[in-house]
């Protein structure tokens, strides 16, 4: 493995990030992301300007993922006692997870739109969302928040886990890093039409593998098989008009598993965008960001389980 982890242990790293990040949640001081996108806005004020911004875009990339990246890989490979090597690749794994996050984020909406408190439930959409939210409906709302859901599942939790399993900390701390900078720079406006093009096209390329398993796992996850052939007809039909290659694959297979309807319109900037529908049901409402939850929670749990089971099949079949 790229990692240099045995199997065993890797599954037990995985875990351990993963339940760090359940008992502790984000930091609420001196977050590593945090320090992390001030790095980027850094670069991106000095780089994103002129002539040659693709190329400018490139290399604000490099310099912004590298140093992470390289600090990760030094943490988990110096010479030291084999356990403080374990234990780096668990921090650096939960400081690369947001579940926790998602959670909090996410269920307090659910609990103002269930006792009809509309403006509390704007005020806390608009802080995960880039869409308005100011006049929006419980429905609008209830959207926003379970797409946010579905979507970030994969790019806060599955993305993060995938690439540790594939190269350790720091496939996870680059995948993340990578992630980071498209949310900040793969824009389509005129500032990051060409500079974020390289930061989006790399997010696309990181994601390709980890989209499309959180997408059958959300798919094996939906209740019943009428449910599970739902969710795998949105994905193939609605996934391929969505803008992006990877959140359509998740949100139709999230929606189509949830049994609601996402995608339809949507306000940017005062701006109203017709996107492609995603899922196939009853509309969203507040109940179903809950539910949009607890399909991220047991995709969590399915992962971490398959990948201690397997370690232990491993270990009894080299027994």
């Amino acid at each position: 493995m790229l990692s240099g982890l045995g199997v065993s242990a890797l599954a037990l790293l995985l875990a351990a990030g993963v339940l760090l990040d359940v008992l502790l949640g984000e930091a609420r001081r001196w977050h590593p992301l945090v320090g992390f996108g001030n790095w980027a806005m850094w670069l991106e004020r000095r780089l994103n300007l002129g002539h040659a911004r693709v190329a400018r875009g490139a290399l604000a990339w490099l310099l912004a993922v590298t140093p992470p990246t390289a600090l990760a890989l030094l943490l988990v490979w110096l010479p030291t006692a084999p356990w403080l090597n374990y234990l780096a690749h668990a921090l650096l794994l939960y400081v690369c997870l947001g579940l926790r996050s998602l959670r909090e984020h996410n269920l307090p909406i659910a609990a103002a739109l269930a006792r009809r408190d509309l403006p509390g439930a704007r005020r806390l959409t608009a802080r995960i969302v880039s869409r308005d939210t100011s006049g929006a409906s419980e429905n609008a709302l209830a959207k926003a928040s379970t797409e946010s859901l579905l979507e970030n599942g994969n790019d806060a939790v599955f993305g993060a886990l995938f690439w540790f399993a594939v190269a350790g900390a720091p496939g996870a701390v680059l995948f993340r890093a990578a992630n980071t900078l498209d949310a900040m720079w793969g824009y389509r406006s005129t500032r990051y039409l060409q500079f974020g093009c390289v930061a989006a096209r790399l997010d696309d390329l990181l994601n390709l593998v980890p989209a499309r398993l959180t997408a059958l796992s959300y798919m094996l996850l939906a209740p019943g098989w009428q449910a599970k052939r739902r969710a795998w007809l949105c994905w193939r039909m609605q996934a391929p008009l969505w803008s992006s290659p990877n959140a359509g694959p998740v949100m139709a297979s999230g929606a189509g598993a949830l049994g609601i309807e996402l995608g339809g319109a949507a306000s940017y900037d005062g701006t109203i965008e017709q996107r492609a529908p995603l899922g196939h049901g009853v509309a969203a409402s507040g109940a179903d960001i809950a539910r949009a939850w607890a399909l991220v929670a047991r995709t969590t749990a399915l992962w971490i389980g398959l990948a201690l089971a397997g370690a232990a099949l491993l270990e009894v079949l080299h027994a």
